[in-house]
């Protein structure tokens, strides 16, 4: 193996040999110091629309308001979006204002107070019922994956319900991690999705009701039957028993 010795000056003299791995750690230290893991660890702020993506999904992928999103990047109701798109993930930076440099004979100015950006309004739940027969066999925990709902065991081709009226506003396979997926939502704050689907029996824009069937149920992790069920409210994953009737 070449001698991993760093090139030293003309004219320098060689480093004692018991001083080389210190200076060696040294060097790659600062070289992994400049290099991009930092960059890799920092949230994006930006999304790049892909092929078959909606709003809804690109909303559930990163745990935020669809409303958010399409007010953020001024898209109306979000259904103009097309492949290679830029979204950002976040809200406007509130503008600075620049500081006035009080007068000699001038008494401190009042400044006025800002003004809050008008909040989105939460709207009731629906009236929730069961998506499916069979027990729970993953607990919410709020965790990315399958901590942000629930996991119902059962059989392969078993019916899968809406839990509550509603319309699909997604209906296919391009999440990943969440199989054969439908997205319902019920009202501007709550929405709910079914994953791990065999088969999917509604479509973008169908108006759905409480107990109908929309799905059979696939397999999920361990390659076992698995419905993963997600309600959630502004965005955000909620633990969907505190929602559902006692059974």
């Amino acid at each position: 193996m070449a001698d991993l010795e760093p090139n030293l000056p003309t004219g320098s003299a060689k480093l004692p040999p018991h001083s080389r791995p210190a200076l060696l750690l040294a060097i790659s230290l600062a070289v992994a110091a400049c290099g991009p893991s930092s960059l890799l660890d920092r949230p994006a702020d930006r999304h790049i629309v892909r092929s078959g993506e909606t709003l809804f999904t690109i909303a559930w992928r990163y745990g935020k308001d669809h409303r958010d999103l399409a007010r953020w990047n001024a898209l109306g109701d979000g259904s103009l979006i097309y492949p290679g798109q830029v979204i950002r993930l976040t809200g406007p930076a509130p503008r600075a204002t620049p500081a006035k440099s009080p007068s000699a004979n001038s008494s401190p100015a009042t400044r006025p107070p800002s003004r809050p950006l008008p909040q989105i309004e939460s709207l009731p739940a629906p009236a929730w019922g069961w998506p499916t027969s069979g027990r729970v066999v993953a607990e919410f925990d709020g965790q990315p994956g399958s901590g942000t709902g629930l996991g119902f065991g059962g059989r392969s081709g078993q019916t899968v319900r809406a839990a509550a009226a509603g319309r699909v506003v997604y209906s296919g396979g391009g999440l990943i991690g969440y199989g054969q997926l439908i997205i319902l939502k019920h009202n501007e704050t709550y929405l709910s999705a079914y994953g791990h689907n065999a088969s999917l029996l509604v479509k973008e824009g169908d108006t759905i009701k409480k107990g109908q069937r929309i799905a059979t149920m696939g397999e999920g992790p361990g390659q076992k039957p698995r419905l993963h069920f997600e309600i959630r409210r502004d965005g955000k994953p909620v633990n969907p028993r505190q929602y559902l009737p006692a059974r």
